[in-house]
Protein backbone atom coordinates (compact mmCIF):
# COMPACT_ATOMS: atom_id res chain seq x y z
CA UNK A 1 0.00 0.00 0.00
CA UNK A 2 2.87 1.96 0.91
CA UNK A 3 4.05 2.09 -2.77
CA UNK A 4 0.86 2.59 -4.02
CA UNK A 5 0.80 5.61 -2.80
CA UNK A 6 4.19 7.05 -3.15
CA UNK A 7 3.90 6.40 -6.67
CA UNK A 8 0.66 7.84 -7.20
CA UNK A 9 0.88 11.05 -4.58
CA UNK A 10 1.79 14.03 -6.71
CA UNK A 11 2.09 17.34 -5.83
CA UNK A 12 -0.75 18.37 -8.80
CA UNK A 13 -3.41 15.97 -7.53
CA UNK A 14 -2.86 17.44 -3.55
CA UNK A 15 -2.65 20.55 -5.22
CA UNK A 16 -6.00 20.52 -6.83
CA UNK A 17 -7.63 18.63 -3.67
CA UNK A 18 -6.99 21.62 -1.52
CA UNK A 19 -7.85 24.30 -4.36
CA UNK A 20 -11.19 22.78 -4.84
CA UNK A 21 -11.64 22.26 -0.90
CA UNK A 22 -10.89 26.02 -0.22
CA UNK A 23 -13.72 26.94 -3.29
CA UNK A 24 -16.37 24.53 -1.78
CA UNK A 25 -15.61 26.04 1.56
CA UNK A 26 -15.26 30.04 1.25
CA UNK A 27 -16.40 32.28 -0.98
CA UNK A 28 -14.44 35.11 -2.74
CA UNK A 29 -14.94 37.36 0.04
CA UNK A 30 -14.45 40.59 -1.99
CA UNK A 31 -17.53 42.27 -1.03
CA UNK A 32 -17.42 42.12 2.21
CA UNK A 33 -13.87 43.85 2.00
CA UNK A 34 -14.08 47.77 2.39
CA UNK A 35 -12.50 49.06 -0.79
CA UNK A 36 -10.15 51.83 1.61
CA UNK A 37 -8.66 48.52 2.98
CA UNK A 38 -8.30 46.58 -0.47
CA UNK A 39 -6.71 49.75 -1.46
CA UNK A 40 -3.89 50.52 1.57
CA UNK A 41 -3.18 46.72 1.53
CA UNK A 42 -2.49 46.02 -2.22
CA UNK A 43 -0.61 49.15 -2.57
CA UNK A 44 2.04 48.75 0.23
CA UNK A 45 2.02 44.85 -1.03
CA UNK A 46 2.81 46.06 -4.75
CA UNK A 47 5.15 48.78 -3.15
CA UNK A 48 7.15 46.24 -0.98
CA UNK A 49 7.44 44.05 -4.18
CA UNK A 50 8.70 47.45 -6.08
CA UNK A 51 11.59 47.71 -3.30
CA UNK A 52 12.24 44.83 -3.75
CA UNK A 53 13.10 45.33 -7.51
CA UNK A 54 15.00 48.12 -7.18
CA UNK A 55 16.79 47.12 -3.83
CA UNK A 56 18.41 43.59 -5.64
CA UNK A 57 18.28 44.76 -9.34
CA UNK A 58 15.96 42.47 -10.61
CA UNK A 59 17.13 41.54 -13.85
CA UNK A 60 14.65 40.52 -17.27
CA UNK A 61 15.44 37.45 -16.99
CA UNK A 62 14.55 36.94 -12.75
CA UNK A 63 11.56 38.96 -13.77
CA UNK A 64 10.33 36.56 -16.45
CA UNK A 65 11.32 33.31 -14.23
CA UNK A 66 8.82 34.80 -11.69
CA UNK A 67 5.87 35.23 -14.16
CA UNK A 68 6.51 31.63 -15.32
CA UNK A 69 6.62 30.61 -12.08
CA UNK A 70 3.53 32.34 -10.95
CA UNK A 71 1.56 31.10 -13.37
CA UNK A 72 2.96 27.16 -13.10
CA UNK A 73 1.60 27.56 -9.07
CA UNK A 74 -1.61 28.41 -10.54
CA UNK A 75 -1.64 25.59 -12.85
CA UNK A 76 -0.85 23.11 -10.48
CA UNK A 77 -3.27 24.51 -7.98
CA UNK A 78 -0.28 25.00 -5.06
CA UNK A 79 -1.69 28.45 -4.08
CA UNK A 80 -3.13 27.06 -1.38
CA UNK A 81 0.00 25.05 -0.46
CA UNK A 82 2.10 28.49 -1.11
CA UNK A 83 0.09 30.83 1.50
CA UNK A 84 -0.54 28.10 3.78
CA UNK A 85 3.18 27.57 4.31
CA UNK A 86 4.88 30.68 3.77
CA UNK A 87 2.31 33.40 4.64
CA UNK A 88 -0.63 31.70 7.01
CA UNK A 89 1.36 31.82 9.88
CA UNK A 90 1.98 35.36 9.90
CA UNK A 91 -1.80 36.14 9.45
CA UNK A 92 -2.64 33.37 12.21
CA UNK A 93 -0.65 35.49 14.70
CA UNK A 94 -1.55 38.82 14.05
CA UNK A 95 -5.56 37.34 14.21
CA UNK A 96 -4.82 35.70 17.83
CA UNK A 97 -2.61 38.57 19.45
CA UNK A 98 -5.25 39.13 21.70
CA UNK A 99 -6.53 36.08 22.81
CA UNK A 100 -6.35 34.96 26.69
CA UNK A 101 -6.49 31.16 26.17
CA UNK A 102 -4.69 28.21 24.26
CA UNK A 103 -2.39 29.41 21.67
CA UNK A 104 -3.27 28.32 18.01
CA UNK A 105 -1.13 28.13 14.74
CA UNK A 106 -2.08 27.50 10.71
CA UNK A 107 -4.76 25.33 9.59
CA UNK A 108 -2.74 24.40 6.42
CA UNK A 109 -4.35 23.01 3.18
CA UNK A 110 -5.69 19.36 4.38
CA UNK A 111 -8.56 20.39 6.87
CA UNK A 112 -11.76 18.63 5.32
CA UNK A 113 -15.33 19.27 7.71
CA UNK A 114 -17.31 16.90 8.54
CA UNK A 115 -15.56 14.29 10.17
CA UNK A 116 -17.47 11.53 11.78
CA UNK A 117 -18.74 12.29 14.85
CA UNK A 118 -17.22 10.51 18.03
CA UNK A 119 -18.03 10.48 21.52
CA UNK A 120 -15.69 11.74 24.49
CA UNK A 121 -13.53 8.40 24.51
CA UNK A 122 -13.32 7.38 20.71
CA UNK A 123 -10.58 5.51 18.28
CA UNK A 124 -10.39 7.56 15.09
CA UNK A 125 -10.63 5.83 11.44
CA UNK A 126 -8.23 4.18 10.65
CA UNK A 127 -7.16 0.67 8.81
CA UNK A 128 -6.59 -2.60 10.04
CA UNK A 129 -3.19 -2.68 11.00
CA UNK A 130 -2.33 1.10 10.42
CA UNK A 131 1.32 1.41 11.38
CA UNK A 132 3.22 3.65 13.66
CA UNK A 133 3.09 3.53 17.51
CA UNK A 134 -0.69 4.13 19.36
CA UNK A 135 -1.25 7.50 20.88
CA UNK A 136 -3.86 8.09 23.43
CA UNK A 137 -4.09 11.83 23.50
CA UNK A 138 -6.31 13.35 26.13
CA UNK A 139 -7.81 16.57 27.86
CA UNK A 140 -10.38 18.86 28.96
CA UNK A 141 -11.64 21.89 27.16
CA UNK A 142 -12.33 24.53 29.73
CA UNK A 143 -13.20 28.43 29.49
CA UNK A 144 -10.85 31.29 30.33
CA UNK A 145 -11.92 31.24 34.24
CA UNK A 146 -12.30 27.56 34.16
CA UNK A 147 -15.34 26.58 33.76
CA UNK A 148 -15.45 23.23 31.92
CA UNK A 149 -17.17 23.59 28.36
CA UNK A 150 -19.22 20.40 28.34
CA UNK A 151 -20.28 19.12 24.76
CA UNK A 152 -17.47 21.10 23.37
CA UNK A 153 -16.06 19.84 19.61
CA UNK A 154 -12.56 18.22 19.42
CA UNK A 155 -12.10 18.38 15.53
CA UNK A 156 -8.63 16.52 15.10
CA UNK A 157 -7.19 15.41 11.81
CA UNK A 158 -3.64 14.26 11.11
CA UNK A 159 -1.11 12.34 8.33
CA UNK A 160 -0.99 9.03 9.03
CA UNK A 161 2.80 6.77 9.58
CA UNK A 162 4.15 7.59 5.77
CA UNK A 163 3.30 11.27 6.09
CA UNK A 164 -0.31 11.22 4.00
CA UNK A 165 -3.77 12.51 4.77
CA UNK A 166 -7.13 11.15 3.69
CA UNK A 167 -8.43 12.26 0.92
CA UNK A 168 -5.39 14.22 -0.40
CA UNK A 169 -3.43 10.89 -1.61
CA UNK A 170 -5.01 7.82 -3.11
CA UNK A 171 -5.29 4.49 -1.46
CA UNK A 172 -6.54 5.75 1.90
CA UNK A 173 -10.05 5.33 3.71
CA UNK A 174 -12.02 8.40 3.31
CA UNK A 175 -12.03 9.59 6.62
CA UNK A 176 -8.80 7.77 7.46
CA UNK A 177 -7.32 9.68 10.90
CA UNK A 178 -9.76 12.32 10.98
CA UNK A 179 -12.86 12.75 13.55
CA UNK A 180 -15.10 15.02 15.70
CA UNK A 181 -14.99 14.28 18.90
CA UNK A 182 -17.40 15.89 21.60
CA UNK A 183 -16.59 16.35 25.21
CA UNK A 184 -18.15 14.98 27.92
CA UNK A 185 -20.40 17.11 30.24
CA UNK A 186 -16.97 18.01 31.61
CA UNK A 187 -15.33 19.06 29.22
CA UNK A 188 -13.02 15.66 28.70
CA UNK A 189 -12.32 13.91 25.89
CA UNK A 190 -9.79 10.91 25.26
CA UNK A 191 -8.69 10.38 21.53
CA UNK A 192 -6.69 6.76 20.39
CA UNK A 193 -5.43 7.50 17.62
CA UNK A 194 -1.55 6.95 15.91
CA UNK A 195 1.47 9.39 15.94
CA UNK A 196 1.84 10.91 12.65
CA UNK A 197 5.51 11.25 11.26
CA UNK A 198 6.88 13.91 9.80
CA UNK A 199 6.43 15.12 5.76
CA UNK A 200 7.81 17.13 3.33
CA UNK A 201 5.55 19.23 1.32
CA UNK A 202 4.78 18.04 -2.09
CA UNK A 203 8.09 18.99 -3.79
CA UNK A 204 7.09 17.81 -7.42
CA UNK A 205 5.40 20.74 -8.01
CA UNK A 206 6.00 24.14 -8.13
CA UNK A 207 6.57 24.91 -4.62
CA UNK A 208 9.00 22.32 -5.15
CA UNK A 209 10.86 24.32 -7.34
CA UNK A 210 11.26 27.14 -5.33
CA UNK A 211 12.38 25.20 -2.28
CA UNK A 212 14.76 23.40 -4.74
CA UNK A 213 16.09 27.01 -6.08
CA UNK A 214 16.38 28.61 -2.95
CA UNK A 215 18.44 25.09 -1.44
CA UNK A 216 15.67 25.22 1.42
CA UNK A 217 14.67 22.28 2.80
CA UNK A 218 11.30 20.69 2.37
CA UNK A 219 10.28 19.24 5.75
CA UNK A 220 7.37 20.02 8.49
CA UNK A 221 7.63 17.89 11.99
CA UNK A 222 5.22 15.37 13.05
CA UNK A 223 2.24 17.06 14.01
CA UNK A 224 -1.97 16.74 15.02
CA UNK A 225 -4.05 19.24 13.68
CA UNK A 226 -7.17 20.10 15.61
CA UNK A 227 -10.06 22.85 15.88
CA UNK A 228 -11.46 23.37 18.88
CA UNK A 229 -14.95 24.94 19.64
CA UNK A 230 -17.85 25.90 21.74
CA UNK A 231 -20.51 27.74 22.15
CA UNK A 232 -20.30 31.19 23.01
CA UNK A 233 -16.68 31.05 22.47
CA UNK A 234 -14.14 31.56 20.04
CA UNK A 235 -13.13 28.42 18.35
CA UNK A 236 -9.35 27.62 18.29
CA UNK A 237 -6.96 26.40 14.86
CA UNK A 238 -3.85 24.70 16.15
CA UNK A 239 -1.01 22.39 15.63
CA UNK A 240 0.45 20.31 18.59
CA UNK A 241 4.35 18.73 17.59
CA UNK A 242 6.51 16.59 19.45
CA UNK A 243 9.35 17.34 21.52
CA UNK A 244 12.39 16.11 20.25
CA UNK A 245 10.93 15.25 16.58
CA UNK A 246 12.86 15.69 13.52
CA UNK A 247 12.04 19.38 11.90
CA UNK A 248 10.43 20.68 15.57
CA UNK A 249 13.15 23.55 15.48
CA UNK A 250 13.18 24.77 11.42
CA UNK A 251 9.66 23.67 10.45
CA UNK A 252 9.67 25.48 6.72
CA UNK A 253 5.90 26.29 7.55
CA UNK A 254 7.17 28.12 10.76
CA UNK A 255 4.28 27.34 12.54
CA UNK A 256 5.76 25.67 15.78
CA UNK A 257 5.33 27.83 19.23
CA UNK A 258 6.48 26.53 22.52
CA UNK A 259 3.36 26.32 24.35
CA UNK A 260 2.40 23.59 21.09
CA UNK A 261 5.31 20.71 22.17
CA UNK A 262 3.98 17.55 23.85
CA UNK A 263 5.90 15.18 25.45
CA UNK A 264 4.50 12.04 25.50
CA UNK A 265 5.31 9.46 27.66
CA UNK A 266 5.10 5.58 27.51
CA UNK A 267 1.79 3.90 28.44
CA UNK A 268 2.32 1.28 31.41
CA UNK A 269 1.78 -2.01 29.58
CA UNK A 270 4.44 -0.58 26.87
CA UNK A 271 1.43 -0.79 24.20
CA UNK A 272 2.27 2.94 22.86
CA UNK A 273 2.08 6.40 23.97
CA UNK A 274 -0.22 9.33 25.62
CA UNK A 275 -0.30 12.67 26.54
CA UNK A 276 -2.45 14.93 28.24
CA UNK A 277 -3.00 18.29 26.71
CA UNK A 278 -5.50 20.72 27.81
CA UNK A 279 -7.76 23.40 25.59
CA UNK A 280 -8.79 26.88 27.49
CA UNK A 281 -10.96 28.65 25.23
CA UNK A 282 -11.51 32.36 24.90
CA UNK A 283 -15.15 34.31 25.21
CA UNK A 284 -16.46 35.04 21.63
Amino acid sequence: MTDIITEQATAAASGAAATERFRTRRHSGAADVDTRRVDTLATELITAVHDVVRRHKVTYAEYDALKAWLIQVGQDGEWPLFLDVWVEHVVEEVASENREGSKGTIEGPYYVPDAPRLPAEATLPMRDGEEGTSLLFQGRVTSVDGTPLPGAAVEIWHADNDGYYSQFAPGLPEWNLRGHVVADDQGNFKIHTMEPAPYQIPTDGSCGRLIAAAGWHAWRPAHLHLKVSAPGHQLITTQLYFQGGSHVEDDIAQAVKPELILAPTPVGDGSGNEVTYDFVLDKA
